[in-house]
């Protein structure tokens, strides 16, 4: 498929863009605006002919509480360990351990004590099915999120973001540094245990300031970032519609909550994960201003590889088709719902708007709106995408 054959649903996907970030506008994670957002995405798809359906689920409201309460905790620790010998060392080095612990679950989308802890709220994932023309040998699932993120310090400027990057694993660092020094000043009670600690202090001490700040900026409106994903979702529903695949069952699925740790990717694989056939799970993130580009691999010190598989398919359609400038890329500081359908047995890959050289256009800052929109640049993804689902189809149609 060329651009030119495309342009319609590049138009009717420019709408969908609209109708999120303008019509509605920011989306942050269970807000009403969101729901909002969710009853646009169900009325699209019903127009489309597709009885889509809302699936409700509890989900955290920030995603910066957490690891604000990782940084406390470890302040807490800092302040408590000298207070009474090996007593309050063994205190100190329990509170790190369980602090150290829930972060890394909390990195890696996985029940912890942060969870149990942060204020939850209602949110919504939007679901919808296109069965096949013929057999059913295999599900493809495609998901984009509905909500938008906030807008804080370390996102706004490019550089911020690669500070924000690398001290999110320096910080990491320092508190499994803590875990151990103070497990071994607990046995030793060597009294350099404590001074040593201090970098861990002052890293936990620019986290919380961090998160703080965070939590108290404005929700971006989120055109790029993402309702070029949900969008996307909502015009593959109506190409879908009219022209369904051979032998592949689409699950079209925009998303809550990503925002705040996928809380609605989560829901949706643990709900429907027994009904699926040989399934595998594409992601759509930050579309309309750079690329084509698939996510080879992604993750905040916890790593997620995309199926290598769907990276060969997307290897080989990329070296066929030069004209869509298609390339590879990975992301570090930051996930995809790609992480969920891996973490749920679920072969995935994410197409990922970055530039050449990593670079994520307008994320999470004000300045994500309609108007930075590259139509040309949607009609080569979109010719990527509308292949790489005929390309899966055509694989699900062979022999074994």
């Amino acid at each position: 498929m060329t651009a030119k054959d495309n342009s319609h649903y590049t138009e009717a996907w420019l709408r969908h863009v609209r109708g999120l970030s303008v019509d509605i506008g920011p989306r942050g994670s269970t807000t009403g605006e969101e729901r909002r957002g969710a009853e646009y995405c169900q009325s699209a798809l019903d127009q489309a002919g597709l009885a889509a359906r809302m699936e409700s689920f509890t989900s955290a409201r920030s995603i910066y509480l957490p690891h604000l309460l990782a940084a406390g905790m470890m302040l807490v620790a800092f302040v408590v360990y000298p207070l009474a010998g090996r007593v309050s060392a063994g205190i100190a080095a329990l509170i790190v351990l369980v602090s150290l612990i829930s972060e890394l679950l909390e990195l890696g989308f996985r029940d912890n004590v942060f969870r149990w802890l942060v204020p939850k709220a209602p949110s919504q994932n939007v679901v919808a099915t296109v069965e096949p023309a013929g057999e059913h040998r295999r599900d493809l699932v495609f998901v984009g999120h509905i909500d938008s993120h906030r807008t804080p310090l370390v996102f706004s400027t490019p550089r911020w973001v690669s500070v924000y990057q690398t001290f999110t694993t320096v910080a990491f660092v320092l508190f499994l540094l803590q875990a151990i020094l103070y497990i071994l000043g607990t046995i030793t009670q060597w009294a350099w245990i404590w001074p040593a600690s201090i970098p861990s202090a002052v890293g936990a001490l620019l986290l919380a300031a961090m998160c703080l700040q965070a939590d108290r900026t404005p929700y971006s409106a989120g055109a790029n970032d993402n309702a070029t994903g949900a969008g996307l979702v909502l015009t593959l529903g109506g190409h879908l519609q009219a022209e369904p695949l051979q032998h592949t069952r689409v699950w079209l699925v925009c998303t809550g909550c990503e925002e705040v740790q996928h809380y609605g990717a989560i829901d949706f694989f643990r709900r429907h994960r027994a009904e699926f056939h040989n399934p595998v799970a594409v992601v759509f993130e930050l579309m309309g201003c750079a690329g084509p580009a698939w996510l080879t691999q992604e993750g905040i010190v916890v790593p997620f590889h995309a199926d290598k598989d769907l990276v060969a398919l997307a290897e080989q359609l990329s070296a066929a088709h030069p004209e869509w400038g298609a390339y590879p890329t990975q992301i570090t500081g930051g996930n995809t719902e790609m992480a969920d359908a891996l973490r749920a047995g679920i072969p995935a890959m994410a197409f990922m708007g970055l530039g050449p050289n990593g670079e994520t256009p307008y994320w999470h800052t004000a300045e994500d709106t309609l108007d930075k929109m590259e139509p040309e640049v949607m009609e080569r993804a979109y010719a990527f995408v509308w292949a790489y689902a005929q390309a899966l189809d055509a694989g699900a149609a062979q022999p074994g």
